[in-house]
């Protein structure tokens, strides 16, 4: 999995006037919990988390605070209803040893006979929440749909992968072929 560094400092004062405080000074406010120690809140300047935040790739996050450094995953984020501007990043450490639960993309592969017959491929499921060691997690989770028929779908309980359980409902839909109008008219014309 990929990693990512972020510097920041840590925070002494809290509560929402501390908070605009640190906004208005170009900073973002944030908090790290988990890994058996108190949350631990500080701040980081807001073009640090431009390749973070506004990407499709998952990332573990390597978080240096006033010299201690955290090995973490975005848990959370906070945006402003009007501006979307982010305004709080809640973080997650993480240890080698244990299960961490986290949504991954998904990454289709091969050529599905369905569409091949016509059909129009259809991704119901961006990402999957699953639950593993991050020594397991890959970057993307990729799906082979080859053998996909005109008119199936690949549901979550037909995909599986090592060291890694998939936490979505087993019967959710995550691609499927659907009829199109040149291929019904196609397999009306055959009989």
């Amino acid at each position: 999995m990929k990693t990512f560094d972020i510097k920041g400092s840590a925070r002494v004062a809290g509560g929402k006037k501390a908070a605009k405080l640190v906004r208005k000074n170009g900073d973002i406010p944030c908090v790290i919990y988990g890994g058996g120690q108190a949350a631990t809140t500080f701040t980081v300047a807001e073009e640090q988390f431009r390749n973070l935040i506004y990407t499709p790739n998952i990332y573990i996050v390597n978080v240096e605070i006033d010299g201690a450094m955290h090995k973490a995953i975005l848990k959370d984020l906070q945006f402003h209803p009007v501006t979307d501007k982010l305004l709080h990043v809640d973080f997650l450490e993480v240890c080698d040893e244990k299960p961490v639960t986290i949504a991954i993309p998904i990454k289709i592969v091969g050529n599905s006979e369905g569409v091949k017959a016509g059909g129009k491929l259809q991704i119901e499921m961006r990402k999957l929440i699953v639950k593993g060691l991050i020594k397991d997690l890959p970057d993307v989770l990729e799906i082979d749909i080859t053998n996909l028929g005109l008119g199936k779908s690949m549901k979550v309980q037909d995909i599986a992968f090592n060291g890694l359980e998939i936490l979505n409902a087993k019967n959710a839909v995550v691609v499927s072929v659907r009829m199109t109008r040149a291929a019904k008219s196609a397999a009306a014309a055959e009989k």
